[in-house]
């Protein structure tokens, strides 16, 4: 049974709980603009390079498969060290491989930065814990659901990553802004982050506290539901460019801003799928999410045009995955005890983005071997109509759970 030391038992106050939602909101924006600076290069780098396009996916994934799987020690490190020490450090770490961007010309240097960048996907892992412990039961979903809004910096790196070369004319000079505010907000962390005064530290090993999150009910299916949700999210994110230069022959500008405006609108559903699941119930939410998910993969597979079918299609896609995310991480705050939430977060994270990292390989593998990306459409309308059944049969009904109890 895990042991845990109490810091303070305090309650938080409301203002300070909104003040530390809002510095980790801003700091999980910065780390993703960080973490998504590769993708919207792919095309580039493709061409300059000579890249296949399985290479090429390859490269846009490296960041999310080290962002995915490095959010199981942060989570853990979390629980055990704090947010406090860890916002900060996160956000100093990543300075350096987004410096190495301006240096390194070669892919296999390019894949060594990209493998260091996935620092900045790890974030999440940390915020999640850190957002949680700040507020009630009750409120954790809209709150979770307001941090996610920080998932937007990928937004902010597909749009402007290709504008600020052209209004520039120096590659570089994004990698030194992104690197300079790193640094800025890794200061302002550590000046003004603080751990929730009723914080409980674990006293395990992580070896421990893994095994314990593992034998949680709902970690493995929350899991497998969010490499569904976050997975797609993350995999459009990354190659929403690719696949509109590819199947729309739109240009780089074109199919950049559009891959930021999906990244939008995800971003602003996972705040309604968080507010929506404090209000109905978070499996509810899920259901509706994966229903309409299968069925717009199901459409795209067919290649409908650009406008305005596949533009409403992709859109609603949009909305799915995001409201999607934000459901799976209220049910984590429903479902987890407050002392395990950084572990449960960190398995749940890295699964959200090992999802992420497998489509970018899938598409790009089926595209080289077909020259066509509706297989891969269609196993991902089967993926989201498996997690429909999954939560209908086995989540309805169970998602409100009393919080904070040993063993949710």
């Amino acid at each position: 049974m895990t042991t845990t030391t109490t810091i303070a038992v305090k309650p938080p106050t409301r203002s300070a709980a909104y003040l530390n939602l809002g510095i980790a909101t801003v700091g999980m924006l910065v780390s993703f603009w960080a973490w998504g600076l590769i993708s919207p290069l792919g095309p580039t780098y493709k061409d300059e390079l000579g890249l296949s396009s399985f290479q090429q996916s390859f490269l846009v994934a490296v960041p999310v498969l080290v962002g995915s799987l490095g959010r199981i020690p942060v989570g853990a490190l979390t629980d055990k060290l704090g947010a406090r020490v860890m916002l900060p450090m996160l956000s100093f770490l990543t300075v350096l491989p987004v410096l190495a961007l301006s240096i390194f010309h070669s892919y296999g240097l390019l894949l060594l930065a990209g493998f260091f960048l996935g620092i900045g996907g790890t974030y999440f892992a940390s915020g999640v814990p850190y957002v949680n412990a700040w507020f009630p039961p009750e409120r954790r979903g809209t709150a979770i659901g307001i941090f996610g809004l920080g998932t937007g910096g990928t937004a902010i790196a597909a749009f402007f990553t290709s504008r600020l070369i052209d209004w520039t004319g120096d590659r570089d000079f994004q990698f030194y802004l992104v690197a300079g505010v790193l640094a800025a907000f890794g200061v302002i962390a550590a000046l003004l982050v603080r751990n929730a005064p009723d914080r409980k530290v674990p006293d395990e090993l992580f070896g421990s506290r893994f095994r314990e999150a593992l034998k949680q009910r709902f970690t493995l299916p929350l899991a497998l539901l969010y490499s569904v949700s976050f997975g797609g999210f993350v995999a459009f994110g990354v190659y929403l460019p690719t696949y509109l230069k590819e199947v729309y022959d739109l240009s780089q500008d074109s199919a950049s801003t559009r891959a930021a405006g999906f990244t939008v609108v995800a971003v602003l559903c996972r705040v309604i799928g968080g507010y929506l699941s404090d209000r109905v119930g978070p499996a509810k939410v899920l259901t509706v999410t994966y229903a309409l998910l299968g069925l717009m993969a199901v459409s795209q597979a067919f290649t409908p045009a650009l406008m305005p079918w596949a533009t409403v299609t992709f859109l609603v896609m949009a909305g799915m995955v995001g409201a999607g995310s934000g459901a799976v991480f209220a049910l984590v705050a429903i479902v987890t005890p407050k002392e395990k939430v950084g572990t449960v977060t960190g398995l749940v994270g890295a699964a959200g983005g090992l999802g992420g990292f497998v489509p970018p390989l899938v598409m790009g593998a089926v595209y080289s071997s077909t020259g066509s990306y509706a297989i891969g459409l269609m196993l991902l309308s089967d993926v989201a109509f498996a997690a429909l059944v999954y939560t209908a049969v086995k989540l309805l009904g169970r998602d409100r759970a009393a919080p904070d109890r040993p063993g949710a």
